[in-house]
């Protein structure tokens, strides 16, 4: 499960990491359901594979959804029902596969019998793809926007990910992709795509980062940087 992280938001890193290039910077900041971030689709305008960048909402909304709020449940597809599931099979049956781009994720830990968010990335901070679905949704006041899902597998057998979460919830982790399968996971056929869908066991580093104080809904974004590796633990 994947509620919160850090997109992807800088022109450069975009462009290094992933391929794309976008028409500005964003500050790097803390994302939840219904906010706005970086994915990485196929453009459809017949120019072949070509790999683009676009905003979406975090929290897929299918074309029978009646409001914005519809995303706070489907910001998490799992890859078992992914293909039945109405909120998801249209994007799935169609092929509408992204990678949505991670600075870091996070995740809460209850081994102190608190939830205490900790934050999840490469060594040295490499941004990652995570495996995901997109669709395009029609906005009440009229407007075309498009919404985006995390794609998850089960967690209980990882070494890292099994910490996470309730101590009786299933374990989930979302789908962190191979770099060179960015090209293949957009491209390649309904049937073939399952194949993509697995546990990630290249290098992460775990490290507490406890949400701030809540502060008053007019300064309640803040802007973030990934924890110092040097507080963290490899896995």
């Amino acid at each position: 499960m994947c509620s919160n992280y850090i997109p992807v938001s800088r022109r450069d890193r975009l462009l290094a990491f992933f391929g794309v290039t976008r028409d500005r910077d964003d500050e790097p900041v803390d994302t939840w359901p219904l906010g706005l971030a970086p994915f990485i689709r196929l453009a459809e305008d017949g120019s072949g594979f070509e790999r683009i960048v676009d905003d979406g909402i975090f929290g897929l909304l299918p074309d029978f959804a009646t409001e914005l709020a519809f995303g706070r449940r489907t910001y998490n597809a799992r890859s078992e029902t992914v293909q039945r599931l109405p909120s998801f099979r249209e994007s799935w049956a169609r092929g509408w596969r992204c990678v949505i781009p991670c600075e870091a994720l996070y995740e809460p830990n209850w081994e102190t019998g608190q939830s205490v968010r900790w934050a999840i990335h490469q060594e040295g901070f490499v941004p990652f793809g995570v495996a995901g679905i997109y669709r395009q949704w029609r906005h009440p006041d009229g407007r075309e926007v498009f919404s985006f899902a995390m794609l998850t597998v089960n967690a209980d057998t990882h070494p890292l990910m099994r910490r996470f979460q309730r101590p009786e919830d299933e374990k989930r982790m979302v789908v962190i992709l191979d770099p060179e399968d960015y090209g293949n996971w957009l491209t390649c056929r309904v049937q073939d795509a399952p194949a993509y869908l697995r546990q990630w066991h290249r290098p992460l580093v775990a490290t507490p980062s406890p949400l701030p104080p809540r502060a008053p809904k007019a300064s309640s974004v803040r802007t973030v940087r990934p924890p110092k590796p040097s507080s963290g633990t490899l896995f």
